[in-house]
């Protein structure tokens, strides 16, 4: 069954596609010397997709309940698995602007007030349950509040300066010194602060009933940690973790999913007019980190920190937009989309004061949910070891960029003009030959779908 799709997910199938010169490539990830296992994955989460929340900005409540009505809607849209920023309570103590950062936790096993109740969490996450969503929550293990009670009670917790004081947290090893001035740095050389922390996530998954973490700048926490919380987690209930970092020893048996920041980077770039097709065929030949065979990459094209310190979407990607999600949507990986993208996330959402999505009339929202169902019904767009891997097509313009994956006999191949100008190309099996090239408008694209040898369109 052929199935046809384009900018609208709507287009003619490319001929011949089995032709065109092809270069194979591992799920964007070389494989290790050593093969090994794949890691083994929640069902659930093989063709998801993943959706970030900001409660306090998501509606003008700032709160689960309010939130709680927009379920049936992001099921409607395809989503999958919610991803809820911090819920627990904000310290107050050097706290940043009005309101504070969510990740300066004060409490880990307490509910926001801002947010509601812990009643009114665990009815939001059995909601989501009821239609068929999953939902993980932030974890914060590098650090706390300064007036989080571990200050107190375990203060042996905690890094300290010359003078035995605990201190901001700061980074100079990265290529500007930063310095969180509303958080202290946790010690991970105190083993028991390693049973402490294990017992806050267990908290949550057994009161709560959520389905796993997304871990705040998981690579400064040791790994063998990450290792022992999730077989701590899975005795409970199998978990679906989520790491902010993209160290591949954390795929080994901590976590399912770590950030693709390399093509987050790249789709800005081409947005730009930085880079263009030889860039991509660049980093999928030789990607700059060798990740085990099944592991899973988090494509965006925002989230929280991109949003509110890098830019909008508008300001990042401009007309360029559809055409990077497009890709962040079907190279392997899971796409993310983070909350109010869906009607055109034209602004910076302020980090520590209150200013709420502006929903407008949810113009993307067809956009997301035409793509989220393509990667849902098409096994060669699955997450991991259980999609196709891309095999990138020569186009025969560097503006324009195609690729394509196979899984059981499904086909999905794309094409994407990164240019803000149109640009010809050589489609499927037609080489350099003038009379058979095809043409894609600024920033335009195609997806093909076929599946076995008989054709429908959408």
């Amino acid at each position: 069954m052929k199935r046809q799709l384009g900018r609208t997910l709507t287009t003619m199938l490319l001929a011949a596609c089995a032709a065109l010169p092809a270069l194979s490539i591992a799920a964007a990830s070389s494989v290790p010397a050593t093969p090994t296992v794949p890691m083994a994955h929640v069902d659930w989460s093989r063709n998801a997709n993943i959706y970030e929340v900001n409660i306090r900005q998501f509606t003008k409540e700032g709160s689960f309940n309010a939130f709680a009505k927009h379920l049936p809607r992001l099921k409607k849209m395809g989503v999958d698995i919610l991803w809820l920023m911090p819920v627990q309570p904000i310290g107050v103590k050097n706290r940043k602007g009005t309101l504070g950062s969510y990740y300066a936790v004060r409490d880990y096993t307490a509910v926001n007030p801002e947010f509601g109740t812990m009643d009114d969490l665990r009815s939001l996450v059995k909601q989501a349950h009821a239609l068929g969503m999953h939902v993980i929550i932030d974890l914060v293990a590098n650090h706390t509040a300064f007036d989080n009670p571990w200050t107190v009670k375990h203060k042996d917790w905690y890094l300290k300066n010359d003078k035995g004081e605990i201190y901001p947290v700061t980074y100079t090893d990265g290529a500007e010194p930063e310095y969180w001035t509303d958080v202290t740095g946790l010690d991970w050389n105190n083993k028991a602060l390693w049973q402490g922390m294990t017992d806050a996530m267990l908290f949550w998954v057994r009161e709560a009933d959520i389905d796993g973490f997304r871990c705040d700048v998981a690579g400064k926490v040791p790994t063998p940690f990450w290792n022992g919380a999730r077989a701590a987690l899975d005795r409970v209930k199998p978990v679906f973790m989520l790491a902010e970092a993209d160290k591949p020893e954390l795929h080994e048996h901590a976590f399912d999913m770590t950030y693709g920041w390399d093509t987050k980077d790249l789709f800005k770039d081409i947005a730009k007019g930085k880079a263009d097709a030889r860039t991509l065929k660049a980093f999928l030949a030789n990607p700059p980190k060798a990740f085990p065979p099944g592991a899973y990459r988090m494509r965006f094209t925002s989230n929280h920190d991109e949003n509110s310190w890098a830019g909008s979407d508008v300001e990042l990607y401009g007309p360029a937009f559809k055409a990077m999600a497009v890709l962040a949507a079907t190279l392997p990986g899971m796409p993310l989309v983070y909350g109010g993208q869906e009607s055109v996330l034209d602004k910076r959402i302020q980090f520590f004061e209150k200013d709420p999505v502006d929903w407008k009339n949810y113009a993307l929202a067809p956009f997301y949910t035409d793509l989220l169902a393509l990667k849902h019904a098409n096994p060669a767009l699955w997450n991991g070891q259980y999609g196709g891997d891309a095999q990138v097509l020569d186009t025969g313009n560097d503006k324009v960029f195609a690729f394509r994956r196979e899984r059981d006999g499904n086909t999905v191949q794309v094409t994407v003009n990164l240019s803000n100008a149109a640009q010809a190309y050589a489609p499927a099996g037609a080489g350099a030959r003038q009379q058979a090239q095809q043409s894609l408008a600024p920033w335009d694209y195609r997806i093909d779908v076929t599946e076995s040898k008989r054709s429908v369109r959408r």
